[in-house]
């Protein structure tokens, strides 16, 4: 398989590899960056447990190939928190609030809720709800999820 020459910021570090042109980015992030807080549930997108920033934006990384992310700026979750390792606001409130449940889906729902609360700083319940529709807890863990992000908002 060809492999191709690409580059981005990964949680503010630059990093350049040469990858298969069908490496996903959520292989890339665990298997060449370590970063093994990005989970891979389904593989198809359905979960959010894959869940990471590009460019600002929520999206899942295992529908992205690493080659679509060059030159992107990549937020993974430990990415999320302060260099100094101080918890963001959100990650605070998901403590605080069990939101974290086993903690398998809680770094799709923090990267997904932060993205959400940017655009959303004061958003209501059932704003909640459906901006973090696509991210599945299978602890069944929704009230938690819920009172942590308005907590952190």
């Amino acid at each position: 398989m060809p492999e191709v020459e690409i580059g981005m910021r990964v949680n503010g570090r630059s990093r350049r590899a040469s990858v298969p042109a069908r490496l996903t980015l959520a292989d890339y992030l665990r298997e060449d960056c370590g970063l093994t807080g990005t989970h891979l549930g389904c593989e198809h997108g359905v979960c959010g447990a894959c869940s990471v920033l590009m460019d600002g934006e929520a999206v899942r990384a295992c529908l992205v190939f690493a080659v679509q992310a060059d030159g992107a700026d990549i937020t993974t979750i430990e990415g999320i928190a302060s260099p100094d390792g101080t918890l963001s606001p959100l990650q605070d409130a998901f403590r605080e609030h069990h939101g974290l449940q086993c903690g398998f889906c809680t770094p799709g729902f923090i990267v997904s809720a932060t993205a959400f609360l940017r655009e959303h700083p004061d958003p209501t319940d059932d704003q909640i709800r459906e901006g973090l529709s696509g991210n599945l807890c299978r602890c069944t863990g929704y009230q938690g999820i819920i009172n942590a992000v308005r907590a952190a908002a």
